[in-house]
């Protein structure tokens, strides 16, 4: 579990680099502040709201407690356990069969079902699944998320700036200009590719440290095994749109991608593969009979 919080912080720290980086090159110490201030602001709005725009985005209702007490107290059940306050819970209306967390923090966190994972799993399996998302609220993965987000948009927007540089740059016929332009256009180019494979890493870490602390929290690694079994074939017949970029930058919230990626595509994936997750679970479920 170790290990996955270091890699966070490594990478985190890479993103950061990055943006400071680009700051600097585009304005000296005047850019790197400029760079700081983007991101602290764009850090400030998602921190507050980005949890009641994903919900709205997917036209979330708020989870009936007299038709889903049962759902209420296998909540409540966990949240005990892992000393955290009662989160809202709300219901998704879609075939889709997935789940996520969000919120700035444990007193403001919000989990989400929607009604195609409560038509395939069994209460066990679903038990695991809100365990793995208890596990992101305490983790403070949902901060830690919007934080790289928001890291991966300022870099983007600042390489978009340098590359309306690179054209300003090309219409001046001075030869000396060359390289400065072919260096701005590798940046704009290449800077955002690096920001984005960042974020993905930090995401696979975050869903893999999710599913061990979720795990020992329910104590049925198998459970959740299988849940992620059942929705990774429910996904091949109910996903989002590949072509919704609107929903696109909340890929990373859901227990599994909820978005098809094949081929070389799955190395951009914002999940790590759940064969690979399944078999880590019933590694720790080995582990803990002994």
């Amino acid at each position: 579990m170790w290990f996955n919080q270091l890699k966070t912080v490594i990478l985190l720290a890479s993103m950061s680099g990055l943006l400071l980086l680009l700051g600097g090159y585009l304005g000296g110490a005047q850019g790197i502040t400029i760079a700081l201030v983007l991101a602290l602001l764009m850090n400030f709005f998602s921190y507050f709201f980005s949890d009641k725009i994903v919900l709205n985005l997917y036209h979330a209702q708020e989870l009936d407690q007299s038709q889903y007490s049962w759902i209420y107290d296998m909540v409540k059940e966990l949240t005990q356990k892992a000393d955290l306050p009662m989160p809202k819970l709300w219901l998704i209306n879609t075939p889709m069969a997935n789940a996520f967390a969000t919120g700035r923090n444990p007193a403001h966190a919000s989990v989400a079902v929607t009604t195609g994972i409560l038509n395939i799993l069994t209460r066990a399996e679903l038990r695991g699944v809100l365990a793995h998302e208890i596990s992101h609220v305490k983790n403070r993965d949902i901060l830690i998320s919007t934080v790289a987000a928001t890291l991966a948009t300022a870099i983007t927007y600042i390489a978009n700036m340098l590359r309306y540089m690179s054209f300003m740059q090309s219409s001046d016929n001075d030869r000396k200009n060359g390289s400065n332009v072919l260096v701005l256009i590798l940046l704009a180019i290449l800077m955002p590719i690096a920001a984005s494979l960042i974020q993905l890493a930090i995401s696979r870490s975050r869903e893999y440290l999710a599913d061990e602390s979720g795990a020992e929290t329910c104590h049925d690694p198998l459970a959740l095994a299988a849940a992620l079994e059942k929705l990774q074939t429910n996904t091949a017949a109910h996903h989002l749109d590949n072509q919704d970029t609107a929903r696109a930058a909340t890929a990373h919230l859901f227990i599994v991608n909820p978005f098809t990626v094949q081929g070389l595509m799955a190395l951009f994936s914002t999940h790590p593969p759940v064969s690979q997750r399944i078999a880590r679970l019933r590694q720790l479920f080995e582990n803990m009979q002994k």
